[in-house]
C-alpha cells in the first residue's frame, strides 16, 4: 500500500472515491453522500482552493481509503473531511496512515492544528438520542460507543472532544468535535 495525492486528473481514482464515500457512508450516515452523483461533487469540491486529498492505493492501484484536508483560519487550522477506508481495509492501519500523512502535511503548511466532526445520527454513541441538557459536560465526559462510532478511533490517533453540537443532525442526533495539536513542542518533556 502507498499512500499519494488525489490527482484532479486521475479519472479512475476520482471514481472509486465517490463509490466509497457512498458505500461506506450509506449505513451509519445515509445522508452525507446518497448518490453517485453526490459523492462526486464532493470529491471534485475537494480540488479547491487552501485543500488537500490524500489516498490510500494498492498494488493494483485500487482506492482504499481517501482522506482530505481544508485550511481554515489562516492556515493555522485544517478541518479533517473527510476520512474513508473500504470496508474490508479496515481495521489494518489505513485510517491511522492517511491520518499520519495529512498531519505531516497539515504542519508543513504551518498548521497548529487539526479537527474534525463526527456524526452521531443512529445512536451508535450515549450522546445520540438523548437530552444532553442541563449536563451537558458531564455527558460528553461519560461517552460511551454502543456501536462502531468512530470518535474512538479518532482518540486512538490522538484527537480529544473539545465539544458536541446537540441536534446538528435533527433532534437527538449530534455533531462531536474533535481536535488535535499539531504543534510538536505541546508534548510534555521527560525528564
Amino acid at each position: 500500500m502507498r499512500i499519494i495525492n488525489l490527482s484532479p486528473n486521475n479519472q479512475n481514482h476520482i471514481h472509486q472515491a465517490a463509490t466509497l464515500l457512498v458505500a461506506e457512508f450509506r449505513e451509519n450516515w445515509p445522508n452525507a453522500w446518497p448518490t453517485y452523483e453526490r459523492g462526486l461533487a464532493e470529491v471534485m469540491e475537494s480540488f479547491g482552493d487552501g485543500r488537500v486529498n490524500l489516498v490510500a492505493v494498492d498494488e493494483n492501484d485500487n482506492l482504499l481509503g481517501w482522506i482530505g484536508g481544508i485550511s481554515q483560519y489562516q492556515g493555522h487550522v485544517w478541518e479533517l473531511h473527510p476520512l474513508v477506508v473500504k470496508r474490508d481495509y479496515q481495521g489494518l492501519g489505513i485510517g491511522r496512515k492517511l491520518v499520519a500523512n495529512l498531519e505531516d502535511y497539515v504542519r508543513s503548511q504551518g498548521g497548529l492544528t487539526l479537527w474534525l466532526g463526527t456524526d452521531d445520527e443512529n445512536n451508535l454513541t450515549s450522546l445520540s438520542g438523548v437530552e444532553l441538557y442541563p449536563h451537558f459536560l458531564e455527558n460528553i465526559a461519560n461517552i460511551k460507543n454502543h456501536g462502531r462510532h468512530p470518535y474512538e478511533f479518532y482518540q486512538k490517533c490522538g484527537f480529544a472532544i473539545m465539544g458536541v453540537v446537540p441536534d446538528a443532525n435533527g433532534i437527538g442526533k449530534p455533531d462531536i468535535l474533535m481536535a488535535k495539536s499539531l504543534r510538536i513542542d505541546n508534548h510534555p518533556k521527560s525528564n
